[in-house]
Formats: structure tokens, C-alpha cells, sequence
């Protein structure tokens, strides 16, 4: 996930980094990851190079020169601007750039947050949310980019948010340790919407609680990857993993992660 690898970018541990974003890639690469999640943030939008050409290219030049690859985004400018919001018009806009700039990279998923400020709180924003996406939904259809929903709902209510669309391009983010934070059970995530996911988010919380380092909170790792095996998963692989306040130490701690979820990886996947 983009800004993990570098030191906190105005204090936050996930943010596309401005004016210092490329110096990731070299070191993503040297610690042996393959791929980069990009991020889309609403502060400094207009700074993100994944909405202007020249940015495009620039992504382009980096990820021939390092090799590390760009496949989804996340896009968390739609927490602070939610397409179920007051926000809309503007939102759907964005989204429509951020679509047709994505196939320019060959980016299969475009990752949606709908958790925290951009829950979906009611039968009301359900049906704003369903009818924003409807309204792109051709457009990611025509050009073979996933929109990827995460949410906060439980099992039965992400399955009929689901149900409102028919589309191989409606598809979901799994995010093991948000999962595991609201205590919901794997088998019955997976039997509502295993065949959708497209997009993993590998974290570790504890319940009702923080990101912790992986193996340590209440994440049913190996319940998840028997799962992702028996569903088929092939999709995006991305480390969203708790980080240490000081950088040196949380390069080693980027390390010993990565070991540890690499091999339930090369286990089940």
C-alpha cells in the first residue's frame, strides 16, 4: 500500500506521498514486493499524478525503470467526498478521470471505501451509492476496470449491496484485519461474497481494536487463506500492515511481515 515504505507523509502512515512518491517504488523493489496499491487521497487531489497525463506517463517511466507494478488503487478521496454524499456530482467526476486513467496503467481495480466517515448508514445511502456507481458502471464495463467495494457492512447486507448490480466488474476488497476488528466470521463473508473478491488488503487488529503487527491480533489467517484457495483467489495481494513509529525500525518490521504472510501465500495460493 502506497506511503507504508516511506517515513509518515504529514503524519499519516497510508497517503500518496507528494513530491516524493517515485522514491518507493526503488525501495519496494529492493525488498522484494512486486506491486504498488497507489493511492488517490482527497487533500491535494489535484497533486496526485494518477489525474493528469504527464503523472501518467511519470508512473509509466517508474514502473518500467523498477519493475514494481501498479494494478489497483485505493481510492480513500471518496471517505472524505463519498458518492453518497453532498459530494456526488464532483465524486462522480473524479471517479470518470480516475477510470479512463486507469487503463492508461493497466490497472484492474479501483477500490472503493465505504468504512468509517463513508459508511453506509442507511437504506438512503445504499440507494445513492448504487445509483452513483450505476452511473459509471458502463464506462469501467467498457474498459475492464473493477470497482471494488469495502465496507463495513456485515455478511447479508455487503451481499444485497451486491445484488444491485449485474456486472463482472462489481467486485470486492477483503481486508482481513478490518474483518477480524468487527468480529465477523470468515466462512460467512466468504459464503456471501468469496467469488467477488478481487482485492486483499492484509492486516492484522485486535477486536474493536487497533492494527497490530501481523499474528498477533485477531485475524484467522489461515481460516482466510483456506478461503481465498477453496474460492479460487487471484486477485491483487497488498500488505496494509501495522507499521512502527520510528522508519528504520519499521522497515524491519516490513520485513518480518512480509515473511509471515508469504508463507500462508506460497501455502494456499
Amino acid at each position: 500500500m502506497q506511503g507504508r515504505l516511506l517515513p509518515k507523509y504529514k503524519g499519516r502512515y497510508q497517503a500518496h506521498p507528494v513530491n516524493y512518491w517515485q522514491a518507493e517504488f526503488y525501495i519496494a523493489r529492493d525488498l522484494g514486493f512486486n506491486q504498488i496499491e497507489f493511492i488517490l487521497d482527497f487533500n491535494d487531489v489535484e497533486l496526485n499524478p494518477l489525474l493528469n497525463k504527464s503523472g501518467i506517463k511519470e508512473i509509466m517511466n517508474i514502473i518500467k525503470d523498477t519493475g514494481i507494478e501498479v494494478k489497483s488503487i485505493c481510492a480513500d478521496y471518496f471517505m472524505e467526498a463519498p458518492l453518497h454524499s453532498s459530494h456526488k456530482e464532483k465524486s462522480l467526476k473524479v471517479l470518470k478521470n480516475l477510470i479512463l486513467n486507469a487503463k492508461e496503467l493497466n490497472i484492474i481495480d479501483i477500490v472503493i471505501p465505504c468504512v468509517d466517515q463513508s459508511s453506509l448508514k442507511s437504506q438512503k445511502d445504499m440507494k445513492s451509492f448504487v445509483q452513483a456507481i450505476k452511473s459509471v458502471l458502463p464506462l469501467a464495463e467498457e474498459l475492464n476496470i473493477n470497482i471494488n467495494f469495502e465496507t463495513d457492512l456485515n455478511p447479508k447486507n455487503f451481499k444485497k449491496l451486491l445484488e444491485n448490480f449485474n456486472s463482472k466488474n462489481i467486485k470486492v476488497n477483503y481486508d482481513i484485519g478490518n474483518s477480524s476488528s468487527l468480529g465477523y466470521d470468515p466462512i460467512e463473508e466468504f459464503e456471501a461474497y468469496g467469488e467477488y473478491i478481487s482485492d486483499l488488503h492484509i492486516k492484522d487488529r485486535l477486536l474493536h481494536g487497533a492494527s497490530v503487527e501481523l499474528g498477533t491480533g485477531n485475524a484467522k489467517f489461515k481460516t482466510v487463506f483456506k478461503l481465498l484457495k477453496k474460492y479460487k483467489f487471484a486477485g491483487n495481494i497488498v500488505m496494509q500492515a501495522a507499521k512502527d513509529e520510528e522508519y528504520i525500525k519499521d522497515l524491519t518490521l516490513v520485513k518480518k511481515q512480509k515473511k509471515f504472510i508469504t508463507k500462508y501465500i506460497n501455502k494456499y495460493l
